[in-house]
């Protein structure tokens, strides 16, 4: 298992161009569109023509199959399935028998080579600077519950207040949307208790950080928050907002290596990469006096 992105293999005389088929749901989310524009810069760095299918929402796996059925009838090389929620693994069903294919964010104990950003790691990164500033526990907004993602941030704060010797308190749950957001954070924002929120993305956190500032509660003064994906806004709103990284460029790089892997070799070895996040240190979190 690697933690670190390794360079892709060097195609040598090889001046052959095979076609790179990618297959993503709900490309309008954040994280889905930065693996596909990350899996084409990659493909673009290589001088691979990478061909791009989505269909719309999380759970639409009859027509991501179908998507799936006619990349593979236009002869494309293999697939990169950008894979983040349960319903993706029977979509994988459609892929023809020795299909080079690697899953992007894919299944736990996934079949396929995989590459994903560590989610329990980063729950456990932001869980963890909540507490060192001393707050006496921390509440999740959670993502939606289908997405492998979500439950692993989740479990990474779980397991972060833990090892601290604090019981979670219940879990709050979102869509991956600032509205969403918003409506946990008046939920929270009457809770005196609540002093620390981890959101699961940087969109909850910003609906959270609304619900608390018309409530009277301040960001940081009053409530800590951190994110998690680090949106190119996320630097810019007042204030800054903490968040955990994810290196999409590292993530499309190492899918489509493991794949270029796949198409050079006789083996479909099911490896697994991981990646570390990053925490970025900015203003919506401070000490608790």
């Amino acid at each position: 298992m690697r933690t670190r992105p390794a360079p892709l293999p060097s195609r040598g005389s090889d001046t052959r161009s095979p076609v790179i088929g990618v297959v993503a749901q709900n490309t309008t989310l954040y994280g889905p569109a930065s693996m596909v524009r990350a899996i084409g810069d990659a493909g673009l760095d290589a001088g691979l023509p990478v061909t791009v299918g989505h269909v719309c929402g999380y759970d639409s796996v009859a027509a991501t199959r179908r998507l799936v059925v006619r990349l593979t009838g236009q002869g494309v090389a293999g697939l990169i399935v950008v894979a983040p929620v349960d319903a993706a693994a029977a979509v994988l069903d459609a892929v023809p028998a020795g299909m080079p294919v690697v899953t992007v964010d894919g299944p736990p104990r996934c079949p396929t080579a995989n590459v994903s950003v560590d989610q329990h790691a980063g729950g456990l990164l932001a869980t963890r600077h909540l507490l060192a500033n001393g707050h006496r526990t921390v509440w999740h907004v959670a993502g939606p519950e289908q997405w492998h993602g979500s439950r692993a941030r989740e479990a990474g704060w779980r397991a972060a207040l833990a090892e601290a010797g604090v019981q979670a308190p219940p879990t709050v749950r979102a869509e991956w949307s600032a509205a969403s957001g918003y409506r946990c954070g008046r939920l929270l924002a009457d809770n005196p208790s609540c002093t620390a929120v981890f959101a699961a993305s940087d969109d909850i956190a910003l609906g959270v950080m609304r619900a608390m500032a018309e409530r009277g509660r301040r960001i940081p003064e009053d409530v800590s928050v951190v994110g998690f994906d680090d949106v190119p806004e996320a630097g810019y709103i007042n204030p800054a907002l903490t968040t955990v990284r994810q290196e999409f460029a590292d993530v499309g790089r190492e899918a489509l290596r493991l794949l270029l892997d796949q198409l050079g070799a006789s083996s479909r070895d099911a490896e697994s990469v991981r990646l570390e996040p990053v925490l970025m240190t900015r203003g919506t979190v401070s000490a608790v006096a």
